[in-house]
């Protein structure tokens, strides 16, 4: 027999919702619970097949996840804010934003396992695992490789600052400024994790250089000595990610003038030591150099 109680909790789990409550049932509600967003309409025959899986594990995770069905022929409003163009298409939100979905039918197996992912931290050491291999991935070169094992992360975990500082790293390599902006600002402004400060610094380097070089390489040409041009010249290279080649230049102004500009090659080049990250090559050979310099 079911109890009237558990019939009303099981079906508070799952609601048809409409572009009026969705951010009642949908944003405010994902602050407390993860919920999902089931995007279909009458005509579509693989929602048919889709939102009655979706209902069961729903109702089998016992309130650790909610369900909210939205007809986009009725609603088509949140939809095309989240530019919805295929149906089913399913998204999870927690903390009031969106954080990740799939499109189309999927087996009761895959939805049980994105449902389990947002229900609770997965194991730690299968996020480890994962974290693992992306980093080997970035510091192998494979940029793409790594991104990706770092949306794994953020899939199962969106909160990790650990994927989140890498994922950020990846794109400032791909030239995506905005991209990794945006990234950085989901994690914790207190957070610490060396990927996330590397990001960081490199946005900084970014958000003060010059996108040229070739002005302050002509001024180089003219005047090895122009130690503003080399300055300049190391943060653009800096932004553009050449952090090999911005050390370079500023140890070079560091060798000749240790005191020029009130040490601000020394203090740029911390910085770029930051960014590359503390085990990069450039970092473990630029310091060694720097010490050679400053100690000789």
């Amino acid at each position: 027999m079911t109890l009237i109680g558990e019939t009303t909790a099981s079906e508070d789990l799952i609601k048809d919702g409409s572009d009026a409550t969705f951010m009642t049932d949908v944003i405010e509600a994902s602050k407390t619970t993860p919920v999902l967003v089931d995007f279909w309409a009458t005509w579509c025959g693989p929602c048919k097949q889709l939102t009655p899986v979706l209902e069961k594990v729903v109702r089998e995770s016992k309130g650790a996840v909610r369900l909210v069905k939205i007809d986009v022929d009725k609603n088509p409003g949140f939809a095309g804010q989240l530019r919805v163009q295929s149906i089913p298409t399913v998204y999870a939100f927690v903390d009031g934003q969106p954080v990740t979905g799939f499109q189309g039918a999927q087996p009761e197996s895959e939805i049980r396992r994105f449902v389990d992912r947002l229900a609770g931290p997965p194991p730690a050491s299968e996020v480890d695992e994962v974290l693992a291999q992306a980093k080997e991935s970035f510091e192998l070169g494979d940029i793409g490789g790594a991104a990706q094992g770092y949306a794994e992360v953020l899939q199962m975990d969106p909160q990790n600052v650990k994927a989140l500082g890498g994922l950020a790293r990846c794109c400032l390599l791909g030239g995506d400024i905005e991209q990794a902006t945006a990234i950085v600002a989901m994690a914790p402004a207190d957070a610490k994790d060396p990927d996330l400060e590397a990001a960081r610094a490199a946005l900084a380097l970014a958000d003060s250089a010059s996108s040229e070089t070739a002005p302050f390489e002509q001024r180089l040409a003219s005047d090895p000595d122009d130690h503003e041009a080399r300055f300049e010249l190391a943060g653009a290279m800096a932004a553009q990610g050449r952090f090999a080649d911005a050390a370079d230049h500023l140890l070079r102004i560091i060798e000749r003038d240790r005191t020029w500009n009130d040490e601000a090659a020394r203090k740029q080049l911390l910085t770029v030591f930051e960014a590359a990250g503390a085990t990069s090559d450039v970092t473990r050979q630029g310091r060694r150099r720097l010490s050679s310099i400053l100690f000789s």
